[in-house]
């Protein structure tokens, strides 16, 4: 462990609150001293929610430690039980409570309590994080609670078109969608409606909404759809093997992958995929002239694996971008990562330092950066626009307007998440550009409707750019000086490549061993580099 002001992801047991708080009637005893409740702030501050977590602290304090914590467990336990009388119990302990060692879930193991299924979660907080921890989370309730249903060994897989002999629509599960990934609810209702259109019917979604008698329908449906393989891949493995149900494993984001998502899942199900007339924008505007801007500009993405990957694949291969950076904190899907890179040309960033990532972020020079929230505080400080496309979040990116990131629909709000912050930045070079024509000057801004300014009697006691002193040169790190002139001609150009234009001129300077960059040593760097 290190100490660090961010982080990418929380401790397991985050994770496994993650999935007690998307469900409906499942309660989640955490053995955990007084200072780690702070995870209730994630649902009530973050995703808005109007009601706490289900959750129970046993929060032991410094003084229980000489005592006995374990009989504070069972109390706990005991009062929860009563208090909430869950469907399902869910007993853990924090990183904290880890080093005390009074394994609470064997102690719930041995008590009566009435019968409900009580799931002992194992979760290591010095080696494992949030996503494993709802991942494993996630595959231990569904396990414990469908172990009664397991056919016996050499009973023949159910055919996924099976719904045919039955006479029924075809009927799929929807695993993975959970509280504090990125849009999860929309994407729901997205693909909920996408998946009726093609005739075809969702039995089960898990984690989120569902209660524990859901998860024992699991088996009744004829596939699997795993939305978000950082949650759903090992249950959905867990399923093929233990019931041989398939698995379709397309994550549906963007144009590309929304089409070989629902033929492959019409073609697992014995279904003719149906035709959409243009459903989605993107497309269109792809195809039009004012789409030529957006041709290999500079994209760097970073996120969790699922959306990390989609938004390689629609930056490269729907928008025309350039992707020049793409990694993610992912460990557990590096591979999937390194393999989408490797395509691009590029070598995948897997790390979950998020100062390594803002250095990279930097030495690519994009124009325009896809990543989480932290992303898109290093890209302001780097003066470049940037989209939020995966957790970890904040508050506006968790809207209350319907705003998916998968499906037709989603399509467009890619679209417009992505294409806008290039066309304001466009803007904002053009008006910084311009700043100066007298169109712009007070008492002649014709631009605008209401016509020019009344003058006032006052005096102006701000100096006229004309009477303004000149700008003191700018010194580096390495002892270059820009010149005044210098530092002018390079505000001339786009914020969104001035960086690179500054670290160019540089090393130009340094090669020839100059001391001072003035404007003609911009224009003589420029130069040379285009030869």
């Amino acid at each position: 462990m290190e100490l660090t002001l961010w982080t990418y992801e929380g401790p397991p047991h985050v994770g496994a609150l993650r999935i007690a708080t998307s469900m409906e009637g499942v309660h989640y005893v955490l053995h955990a001293p007084q200072g780690d409740t702070y995870a209730d702030l994630l649902f009530t501050m973050i995703e808005r929610r109007d009601k706490r977590p289900p959750v129970t602290y046993t929060t032991f304090q410094a003084r229980d430690l000489g005592g006995d914590t374990a009989e504070l467990v069972k109390r706990s336990i005991n009062q929860a039980v009563e208090r909430f009388q869950p469907e399902a119990l869910l007993v853990g302990e924090s990183c904290t409570a880890e080093l005390i060692q009074d394994q609470p879930g064997a102690l719930a193991a041995g008590m009566a309590l009435g019968g409900i299924p009580v799931v002992s979660l194992d979760l290591p907080a010095y080696s494992k994080k949030e996503n494993w921890g709802a991942a494993e989370t996630l595959y231990q309730l569904v396990r414990g609670l469908l172990k009664d249903q397991i056919p016996p060994p050499g009973t023949p897989a159910p055919s996924a078109q099976r719904w045919q002999q039955e006479g029924r629509r075809p009927r799929v599960n929807l695993l993975g969608p959970s509280l504090l990934g990125f849009r999860c609810r929309d994407d729901i209702r997205e693909i909920t409606g996408l998946l009726d259109r093609c005739g075809i019917d969702v039995a089960v979604v898990a984690p989120m909404g569902a209660r524990p008698a859901d998860l024992q329908r699991i088996p009744t449906a004829d596939a699997n759809v795993c939305l978000y393989p950082e949650i759903a891949a090992p249950v959905c493995s867990w399923l093929e093997r233990s019931f041989g149900m398939a698995t379709v494993r397309t994550v549906p984001i963007g144009i590309g992958a929304t089409i070989a998502f629902i033929e492959e899942l019409c073609g697992l199900v014995g279904l003719e995929p149906p035709h959409f007339d243009e459903p989605s924008r993107l497309p269109w505007y792809s195809r039009s002239v004012d789409s030529t801007y957006l041709t290999s500009k500079r994209v760097f993405i970073f996120g969790d694996a699922t959306h990390a990957i989609a938004a390689a694949k629609i930056a490269s291969q729907e928008l025309g971008f350039q992707v020049v950076g793409l990694g993610s904190y992912s460990r557990e899907l590096a591979r999937e990562v390194r393999a989408a890179a490797k395509e691009l040309g590029l070598e995948a960033i897997i790390t979950d330092d998020y100062l390594a990532v803002e250095k990279a972020m930097a030495e690519a020079s994009p124009e325009l950066v896809l990543g989480t929230q932290m992303e898109r505080h290093s890209a302001k400080r780097l003066g470049v626009p940037c989209a939020v496309i995966s957790s970890p979040l904040h508050v506006q990116d968790v809207p209350a307007r319907y705003s998916p990131q998968m499906g037709w629909e989603g399509a467009n709000v890619i679209f417009d998440s992505w294409v806008h912050p290039l066309m304001m930045g466009l803007e904002e070079h053009l008006i910084g550009m311009f700043r100066h024509d007298f169109e712009f000057v007070d008492g002649h801004r014709s631009h605008l409707g209401e016509g020019a300014p009344t003058q006032t009697s006052e005096p102006q006691a701000q100096a006229t750019p004309a009477q303004a002193p000149p700008a003191a040169p700018t010194a580096t790190l390495e002892g270059l000086v820009w010149s005044a002139d210098g530092e002018a001609e390079l505000a001339k150009i786009p914020f969104f490549v001035r960086s690179k234009v500054r670290r160019n001129t540089e090393t130009y300077a340094r090669e020839r061993q100059l001391q001072v960059i003035d404007s003609e040593t911009l224009y003589e760097a420029k130069a040379h580099l285009s030869r």
